[in-house]
Order: structure tokens, then C-alpha cells, then sequence
């Protein structure tokens, strides 16, 4: 029976409805809507020890850093010297 199943397994093509807040992860992480949905789909066949280690890819790396810095070209121009230790805590005496 087994054996009957493998020669089964293969590519498969379904059709999904996929809702717009899905479709907006995927925009919002610069994938396609098909690359994030078989991603999702493939994160949830591994083993729950693979899922931890997963490599990003090279499109999610790279929307990840511009979603970080989007708007960050109005933040002001500080010196390296005003990030002090203390400075972050002086609100905590």
C-alpha cells in the first residue's frame, strides 16, 4: 500500500481563494503572492526542528531591511556619541 502512495506524491496544482490580509504579508515582504503561499505551505510540511533554522530568502532578506529603514530618511542626523549607555536610562532614576 505504501508503495502505491509514493508513486502518487508529486507536484500538485490547487486552487486557493487567498484573502487580502495574505496577499498584503506578501506584498509587504516583496514576494509574489504564489512565492509567500508555497513558502507558508512548505514551513508547515518540515519538522518543527527545521522550521527554527529556515533560510531566508534573498527577496525576504531584503524586504525585511527596507520595511526597517522605510521613512527613515526624515529621522535627524545624531552623533554616535549621544547613544550612551546612560542616555537610554536617564527616565529610569
Amino acid at each position: 500500500m505504501e508503495k502505491a502512495v509514493e508513486e502518487r506524491i508529486g507536484p500538485m496544482q490547487i486552487t486557493l481563494t487567498i484573502p487580502d490580509d495574505v496577499a498584503a504579508q506578501a506584498q509587504a515582504r516583496g514576494l509574489s503572492v504564489e512565492t509567500y503561499v508555497q513558502n507558508l505551505i512548505e514551513q508547515q510540511a518540515r519538522p518543527q526542528e527545521q522550521q527554527t533554522t529556515r533560510v531566508r530568502t534573498r527577496e525576504e532578506i531584503e524586504s525585511f531591511f527596507s520595511a526597517m529603514s522605510e521613512g527613515s530618511q526624515r529621522l535627524p542626523s545624531l552623533p554616535t556619541a549621544s547613544f550612551t549607555r546612560e542616555s537610554f536610562y536617564e527616565d529610569c532614576r
